[in-house]
């Protein structure tokens, strides 16, 4: 069938025999009743001279498909056989039209991906043409290798009642005799009611391509593969311009920033159980890679006495929230000594401060020393249990006004360790601190179920020896000496030169240069007044009858067990909190993180669920009234400009 239809093109573009118009031969006969109407006009191009097959001597449009057919020169007497030619079967016409119906309907607009590609120069998408030849530049031209009517063959269906010998009914035609090959023709560019204008290419490779009826088109595996890629976990919803998350992987997707997770990797159970290095371990190494790539957490550790008073700050984001740090931190660990009689409230308004990205891990409290740890709450899933241990430094032990309070748990492969404390107070009693210090490190019995990360290097007479870092911290009560008219005579200076001259008098800062407190312990550089002692409410120092002496009373140690793990980054005090005689410190840390073991009793996501929920409330409700307030103050201002 295929080589009788080119038959057709050379037999009409030769001059027409005797007696052709009168009595129509049998070739003719079975060519019309292959192309059915035939002697109807045909369309033509726009610009070009209408062509009727009818005429004359003029030439039909040739098919330029360079199909393997050779014109027959037999006897057409010899093929008289009677018989009725018939037009393709429907399902095959069906087949070829369906095909770029789908085509339009999967249709899609270009992902991010894809627009940061074509932003590179390279193209989103590729036909089967394009594939082997570039595309030129202009589509204005007629094809040289196709007839006008070939171009102008229709891509969707007409009214069913549109005449015989319609551009329709001609375009289905031969779309039915040759299949999958003008398949490629009708993939592109199709629209209901219109024809389809076909990029120039040259005639070889069109000719080797419409040859291959039965080549998979990659345009159609493009699309099964991108079917299949939306089965896959990933994240690129990043629109062009935007940096690539730093959990991105190998995965494509548009709706998710989390790290996709492997099938393989569920499936696998082979790891060993606490090992350091398996794949798929919660406290492993490439959990930790995830989250901190490059090992460094960073740790927010406050401490403030707050002499009891009943009367909190309106607002703590200058404690925990300092403009000096562009970022939250990891973890928080706030201590409090002298605390407010409702210490549920207290841990409330940290809660709500930091907001519905962290959570309480953890809160214990001795007497009115309060300790609060708050985590950001993607982070909970890879602490061990929370421990805590207390110990009474006064001589009448249910007075727990001093004393201290432990607190530790292994975050990842690091333990960690938290002290607050509250030494005796007073000008002269540098020794009765001394043996708070020292009571507190033999009596805090810390840790108790979960196991030492390096026991090895472990003081049974030292607490602080057993944790890779510690950090202690609280109203240590050590004085400022030489009274208060020279401390007084310092303060008049330049800060600089005033704070370096003010510790020179430090009593901690002397003890520990003797070794007799905190050993092996460290504190940032001092760069703020001293803490104590204010008027309540003011900035002046003591102003009462006892003139107390300013000093340094509220400090920050840390100790790592290996050198370089700890880096503090901010040593400060908050000066716009004025509540207390004392003012909050804290200071912002680095720490190095290592990997750790599955076999150890893990807190497995445990956090104040009801504290949770309380902060939330207070953040909306205090959101609604700052809304209502605003509100309120532009409505009255309309009234007194009217």
């Amino acid at each position: 069938m295929p080589s009788k239809l080119v038959g057709l093109g050379h037999s009409e573009a030769s001059p027409p025999q005797p007696g052709a118009q009168g009595h129509p031969q049998p070739e003719d006969r079975m060519l019309k009743g292959q192309l059915p109407n035939a002697g109807k006009d045909l369309p033509a191009h726009p610009g070009s001279p209408p062509t009727n097959i009818a005429q004359g001597p003029e030439k039909s449009p040739v098919l330029p498909l360079n199909l393997p057919a050779q014109i027959s020169n037999e006897d057409p007497q010899a093929k008289a056989t009677p018989f009725t030619p018939k037009p393709p079967t429907r399902p095959r016409l069906e087949r070829a039209l369906s095909l770029d119906e789908k085509a339009w309907r999967r249709r899609r607009f270009r992902t991010s991906h894809e627009d940061l590609a074509a932003h590179g120069g390279a193209s989103p998408s590729r036909g089967s043409l394009q594939d082997e030849v570039p595309r030129p530049p202009t589509h204005t031209d007629s094809p040289p290798c196709l007839s006008t009517s070939l171009q102008e063959i229709p891509t969707s269906r007409r009214a069913q009642g549109s005449t015989g010998g319609s551009p329709s009914s001609w375009g289905h035609c031969i779309s039915g005799m040759l299949s999958t090959s003008l398949d490629l023709l009708h993939r592109d560019r199709a629209s209901a009611g219109s024809t389809a204008r076909l990029p120039a290419v040259d005639q070889k490779v069109a000719s080797h391509s419409l040859r291959s009826a039965d080549r998979v088109d990659p345009g159609q595996a493009d699309c099964k593969s991108r079917l299949q890629s939306r089965l896959l976990r990933a994240h690129s919803g990043l629109g062009p311009g935007r940096p690539p998350s730093p959990l991105a992987c190998d995965a494509k997707s548009s709706f998710s920033l989390l790290a996709p997770i492997r099938t393989k990797d569920v499936r696998s159970r082979s790891y060993l159980e606490g090992s350091l290095l398996a794949s798929g371990a919660l406290m492993g190494a490439e959990e930790l890679a995830r989250y901190f790539p490059d090992r460094n957490m960073a740790l927010f550790v406050a401490t403030w006495n707050m002499q009891g008073q009943k009367e909190l700050p309106p607002n703590l984001d200058e404690l925990l929230l300092p403009a000096e740090a562009d970022y939250a931190q990891d973890l928080y660990v706030v201590g409090v000594q002298e605390g407010c009689s409702d210490r549920r409230e207290w841990e409330t308004r940290l809660q709500e401060t930091l907001g519905p990205h962290y959570v309480t891990l953890y809160s214990a409290a001795h007497g009115a020393l309060y300790m609060s740890v708050l985590i950001r709450r993607d982070l909970i899933w890879f602490c061990s249990e929370v421990e805590s241990s207390t110990v009474t430094t006064r001589i009448v032990s249910h007075i727990k006004t001093k004393g201290a309070l432990g607190v530790s748990f292994t975050f990842f492969g690091t333990s960690f360790l938290f002290i607050t404390s509250h030494f005796t107070s007073g000008d002269g009693k540098v020794n009765e601190r001394l043996l708070d210090y020292s009571r507190t490190v033999q009596g805090l019995a810390l840790p108790k179920s979960v196991p030492d990360t390096s026991p090895y290097r472990s003081d049974a007479a030292d607490v602080t020896t057993r944790f890779d870092g510690v950090f202690w911290f609280g109203d240590f009560n050590f004085r400022l000496s030489g009274g208060r008219v020279a401390v007084e005579a310092i303060l008049k200076q330049d800060l600089g030169e005033k704070v370096s001259a003010l510790l020179q008098h430090d009593q901690l800062t002397q003890e520990m240069r003797k070794g007799s407190i905190f050993k092996g312990f460290q504190e940032p550089d001092i760069h703020f007044l001293p803490s104590y002692k204010f008027d309540v409410g003011k900035d002046s120092y003591d102003t009462t009858s006892k003139q107390r002496t300013p000093s340094y009373t509220d400090r920050v140690m840390y100790r790592s067990r290996h050198k370089g793990d700890i880096c503090p980054v901010k040593y400060s005090s908050c000066s716009g909190i004025r509540t207390s005689d004392h003012r909050p410190v804290y200071g912002l840390f680095r720490v190095k993180v290592r990997p750790g073991r599955d076999n150890i009793p893990l807190a497995a996501g445990k956090f104040d669920r009801e504290l949770y929920l309380i902060g939330i409330k207070r953040r909306i409700s205090k959101e609604i009234q700052r809304q209502q307030a605003l509100k309120n103050q532009h409505s009255s201002t309309i009234c007194t400009v009217s």
